[in-house]
């Protein structure tokens, strides 16, 4: 979760990467400010301030420096705020197109069409394509002034030298001198520029959609009582001890517990189950989750930016506003690149002019130069496909913390599991009953054998009813799954470390160690001890159970394996990739559980805080190492492993150990975290790949006079609309 000294901004007015390295640079030099991060495809900088936040400062800086910030809405305030820098960017770049297009028409048809190159036509050219040039590419020279203003150069600069040689040269040989004019040539580069970016903004609004889906999640109203009555009030206004009536049908709008009534919730948005959980007085329930058939009142506890959803919210919108450690590379191109574009382009001009030909062929090679480099794409590489890939691992329950645990997952090759509660259930569970004798005796039937066995555990979960011990429980359970009725115990007692006893229908019942039972003076018949033997040699808890002071059974126990456990293992294998697993467990048991999930190395009796030595000889090997394990008890091992992934509990999204958070508590979802991470830095890799491959060859191209200078300015434009688009296909890849 970010930290109380760390704010989020918006940004308004950048045009690419240049703008928001400027931004950065500004920001990071200032007095007070810890660090700041300033991203181009979410116009977004995150400050964290060393001290006390000082918005108002943030916000001068962001001014001084040519651009508008103002601090975001906070979170769960309200819809409408979130996205509206995008959605506004968008249409305002949607505007500008139509109207440059339509100034820039009549300019073509005069001049290309028409080929009217009369003195009336050259003026009315010089008309319209001056709107073009100095109202809608007004931004252009600003971005210029603010820029040398700033001691650097981005791609405003770069458009800005380029239109202005066509226009002003178009202008001089209508007025001053004979020649060529080129009006469309700076109209139409400045639409073809617009509309990129308009492509851009849209195609960078669908890369955040993963957050405005959570947001559509939550409820807008919520129906309180207050003073006696029950009142629909906005979510805003919902205050902690509000009591909140659900009907069915309603989404639940806070966090809180069940105070009155009983129904059924469906919580797949966070656990991913498609059935719905029952909701009885005293369980919590979720905001943004949807109530079925019943009603009840449940009492708010958590709200606003402290809600389970928000908290979602609040973890992918740090993601997606984080660098990955490749995005430095791309910031240090982009660094240069403008300054390179500019010296690259006067030699093409002085080229051209000294070897004979004419300053306009020069002057047009220039401008091509200027306009077909841009640093966008170079930009917009990183940050949209880490967008699109957190979002769609949000959607999944998979909580990635943003651009470096995505990076390092893709060069994983060991994966580390805990077994308690993360390849196990976590939970004791009955795993087999054996009575003694284990043949029906003759004339019984195999039926009237298992109604003992049933009987058996009738009688041991009447019995340990009565006790706290966690082995208890899982008796207890079992005999409640199987719907078997309890039975009355008189002088029940409980011998800590030994076992319990109780009298029930006159029969002297006995459950517990080896120790009780020779304490009792009770032999285990050979056959029974036989068996004993064999179900530990599994690595599971066996209990014996006596009856009028004669061995009659046993009950073993174990924390079962995950369903999803083995099929994940094999899964890890086929992807190359090693697993091992690590537990405070004794060997038998370790070994056993191992061995049922197909794991060929495990580490046993190790102390949680030994884990992490563990890791570190892992890694001593050269292995790239993930932990997977439940967050807590596991802290320091999922800290020093390369990579932490936390299982959740549901709500446990606060989790600070884990770089990756599986909200659903789904083993399976180590196996797609993982693909899905590949997948990502697959797609930046491409995306630096080809913004440097255009680049490398249109700048070439351009300055051998091979490219008109508006094709030049439509190609830059749509070089960035096709990272965005590669980005975008990752909402397609199936992992």
């Amino acid at each position: 979760m970010p930290e109380n000294n760390k704010k989020s901004f918006d940004i308004h007015g950048m045009h690419c990467a240049s703008c928001a390295l400027t931004i950065e640079k500004n920001l990071n030099k200032a007095p007070g400010i810890k660090s700041a991060n300033v991203n181009y495809a979410t116009n977004k900088a995150t400050v964290e301030f060393a001290g006390a936040s000082d918005e108002k400062q943030v916000v001068d800086i962001v001014k001084q420096s040519g651009y508008h910030a103002m601090p975001s809405g906070e979170l769960m305030s309200g819809h409408e705020h979130h996205g509206t820098v995008t959605a506004g960017e968008s249409a305002k770049e949607r505007n500008l197109f139509i109207l440059s297009l339509a100034l820039s028409l009549p300019i073509v048809i005069l001049s290309m069409v028409l080929r009217d190159m009369s003195f009336t036509s050259r003026v009315v050219q010089a008309m319209l394509g001056g709107i073009v040039q100095f109202y809608v590419g007004f931004r252009f020279y600003r971005g210029t002034y603010y820029g040398l203003r700033n001691k650097t150069a981005n791609m405003d600069t770069l458009v800005a030298l380029g239109t202005s040689a066509a226009y002003g040269y178009s202008l001089v040989t209508t007025f001053l001198i004979s020649g060529e004019v080129f009006f469309e040539t700076s109209a139409l580069l400045i639409t073809f520029v617009i509309l990129g970016k308009w492509l851009e903004a849209k195609a960078k609004g669908k890369a955040g959609q993963a957050i405005k889906k959570l947001m559509g999640l939550q409820a807008k109203t919520a129906r309180v009582e207050r003073a006696g009555e029950e009142i629909d009030i906005p979510i805003g206004e919902v205050a902690v001890g509000d009591v909140i009536i659900i009907r069915p049908g309603e989404k639940i709008p806070v966090d809180g517990q069940v105070i009155a009534g009983y129904s059924s919730v469906d919580e797949s948005m966070i656990s991913g189950e498609s059935l719905p959980v029952e909701k009885n007085m005293g369980d919590f329930v979720v905001g943004a989750t949807v109530n079925k058939t019943g009603s009840f009142k449940f009492r708010a506890e958590k709200i606003g930016a402290d809600t389970v959803l928000a908290q979602i919210i609040a973890f992918v919108e740090n993601a997606q506003g984080s660098k990955a450690p490749i995005q430095k590379f791309a910031d240090t191109v982009s660094s240069y690149f403008v300054p390179a574009v500019l010296l690259i382009a006067i030699l093409t001009f002085l080229i051209w002019f000294f070897s004979g030909a004419s300053f306009v062929s020069a002057l047009m090679a220039f401008t091509a130069v200027l306009v077909i480099a841009c640093p966008c794409a170079l930009g917009l590489a990183t940050p949209t496909a880490i967008i699109v890939g957190t979002g769609r691992g949000a959607e999944q329950g998979i909580l990635i913390r943003g651009g470096e645990p995505l990076q390092i997952a893709d060069k994983i090759n060991c994966v580390v599991f805990d077994k308690t509660g993360t390849l196990t259930s976590g939970q004791p569970a009955v795993t087999d009953i054996l009575n003694f004798p284990p043949t029906p005796p003759p004339g019984e039937s195999g039926e009237a054998s298992q109604a003992q066995n049933l009987n058996l555990l009738q009688l041991a979960a009447s019995l340990e009813k009565n006790s706290e011990h966690p082995l208890a429980e899982a008796i207890v359970n079992k005999a409640k799954a199987a719907r078997l009725n309890f039975l009355l115990v008189d002088g029940f007692k409980a011998e800590p470390g030994m076992g319990v006893s109780g009298q029930i229908n006159g029969h002297a019942i006995l459950i517990g160690t080896d120790k009780f039972l020779t304490k009792n003076r009770i032999t285990l018949p050979t056959e029974l001890g036989r068996q004993k033997s064999r179900l530990e040699d599994e690595g599971k808890t066996v209990i014996n159970i006596a009856i009028d002071s004669a061995a009659a059974g046993l009950v073993a126990v174990a924390d079962t394996l995950r369903a999803e456990a083995k099929p994940v293992i094999d899964q890890l294998k086929k992807e190359k990739i090693k697993s091992v697993m690590i537990t405070g467990d004794n060997q038998l048991t370790a070994a056993a559980i191992a061995k049922a999930a197909g794991i060929d190395i495990f580490l046993a009796e190790v102390m949680p805080e030994k884990k992490a030595e563990q890791i570190a000889r892992l890694q001593r090997q050269g292995l790239k190492v993930a932990m997977v394990g439940d967050g807590i008890n596991d802290a320091p091992a999922l800290v020093s492993a390369d990579l932490g992934i936390a299982m959740g509990r549901g709500t446990d999204i606060a989790l600070e150990a884990g770089g990756i958070i599986l909200v659903k508590n789904d083993l399976r979802d180590v196996v797609k975290a993982i693909k899905l991470s590949r997948l990502t830095m697959k797609k930046i890799k491409q995306n630096l790949f080809w913004a440097l491959f255009y680049n490398s060859v249109g700048i070439p191209v351009a300055a051998f006079g091979l490219l008109k200078a508006e094709y030049a300015g439509l190609a830059m434009a749509l070089s960035s609309v096709s990272v965005v688009l590669n980005s975008l296909w990752l909402k397609r890849k199936k992992f």
